[in-house]
């Protein structure tokens, strides 16, 4: 803990992940107070494995509160990615397209920049805070209980932010048959490895081969991530490390054999299922849900942190003018503005797992469905851009 939790705040915020942390930076540029509540050790929460492609705004943000300097020193500029498919390869380059290039810097290390920050600030952040309760939301002054070294307290606030993930306990504050829920679960999930190895590519590459899926990304210039496209509930320490490599190299051979992958140790194995889940509204009373508590995407698009730190710079905008001056516009607007930027990405998810995965339900009428896709973006300046516009993530406004 940062700093004595207090028993009032004005910003409650439930979890203390990369949406809830960059939240309380952002509302304390704009004079704000806020405690961080954070449910997990802090060990565990900066080390979990996640996303590691950073939008433009994304790293905008990271530059405005003031947590970029190891992100600029040791993250990994991209301007484009490769398409494979059919033994071919298209390259899609953003900064040409679009004037923009993502960011490759592990979410882990976007958590541990934005948890320094905080503690040197002195500011509350409370890990091991497990959160029993959100209430009185429809009142002006909601109320969180939680649990911390054995005794239980109680934080008064404002208003709370939700931003404890889709199994977190702030989405139940708000009334059952007040809530929309939209879900897909795709019938496969994504084996991810990391291996001390430098990558095969300098730039990402997403491939359509013939038995699936498989992507080649990369943590630093000496360690490889990646992943292949298995059913689902797989048991990830069932493939062996060789078998992982074998399959990695098929799924991006190209025809003229010009392609050659590294191998090294491999040091991680893990499964992630493949779901897209969309929860509405976003707020409710003095309630607000940010981040995976109100929506998920397959990896495949890199919008999950993204769409997380979005969520959060609109919210924070929206709040600071209302503790400036009572104005309610932003926030009766919140969960609109946010939702309409959700669907956007959440299709674009569901085009690029849908174009790149092989469905095991699926027939050849949709084999030639995807392939005729790529072939377009292959053929196709105008949707090469479209791709790599939304790929890098749309500005702060636009729908």
């Amino acid at each position: 803990m940062s700093a004595p939790a207090p028993a009032r705040t004005q910003v409650a915020i439930v979890g203390g992940g990369p949406a809830g942390l960059m939240l309380s930076h952002l509302l304390r540029l704009r004079g704000v107070d806020a405690v961080v509540l954070e449910a997990r050790p802090r060990d565990r929460v900066e080390t979990r494995q996640r996303a590691g492609i950073l939008e433009h705004g994304t790293v905008d943000a990271l530059r405005e509160v003031g947590a970029d300097a190891r992100m600029d020193e040791l993250g990994l500029p991209h301007d484009g990615f490769e398409l494979r498919f059919a033994g071919r390869s298209v390259r899609v380059d953003m900064q040409e397209l679009t004037g923009h290039r993502v960011m490759i810097w592990a979410q882990t290390e976007v958590t541990k920049d934005l948890i320094a920050l905080r503690l040197e600030q002195g500011e509350p952040l409370v890990f091991d805070a497990e959160v029993l309760s959100v209430s009185d939301v429809e009142t002006d002054s909601p109320l969180v209980r939680y649990r911390h070294q054995g005794a239980e307290h109680e934080l008064r606030a404002d208003v709370v932010v939700g931003a404890d993930g889709s199994y977190g306990p702030a989405r139940r504050a708000i009334p059952e048959h007040l809530v929309r829920r939209f879900e897909r679960v795709y019938p496969y999930s994504w084996l991810g490895i990391l291996a001390d190895v430098a990558p095969s590519s300098h730039e990402l590459i997403y491939a359509r081969g013939r038995t699936g899926f498989a992507l080649a990304s990369m943590r630093s210039p000496s360690v490889t991530r990646a992943y292949i496209q298995v059913p689902n509930g797989t048991d990830p320490q069932a493939w062996a490390d060789e078998a992982i490599w074998d399959e990695l190299a098929a799924r991006f051979a190209l025809d003229d054999g010009s392609f050659t992958l590294a191998r090294g140790p491999i040091t991680d194995k893990s499964v992630t299922p493949m779901r897209s889940m969309v929860t509405e509204p976003m707020r409710h009373g003095r309630l607000f849900l940010a981040g995976d508590a109100a929506h998920i995407v397959p990896p495949t698009g890199a919008k999950g942190l993204n769409l997380a730190v979005a969520d959060v710079r609109v919210l924070a905008e929206a709040l600071g003018e209302w503790f400036a001056s009572k104005d309610e516009r932003l926030i009766d607007a919140y969960s609109d503005t946010v939702l309409r930027r959700v669907w956007r990405a959440s299709h674009f998810s569901w085009t690029m797992t849908t174009m790149l995965h092989v469905d095991p339900d699926g027939d050849p009428f949709d084999e030639q469905l995807a392939l005729s896709h790529l072939h377009h973006i292959e053929s196709s300046e105008s949707a090469r851009r479209a791709l790599a516009e939304n790929y890098r993530g749309l500005a702060l406004g636009a729908v």
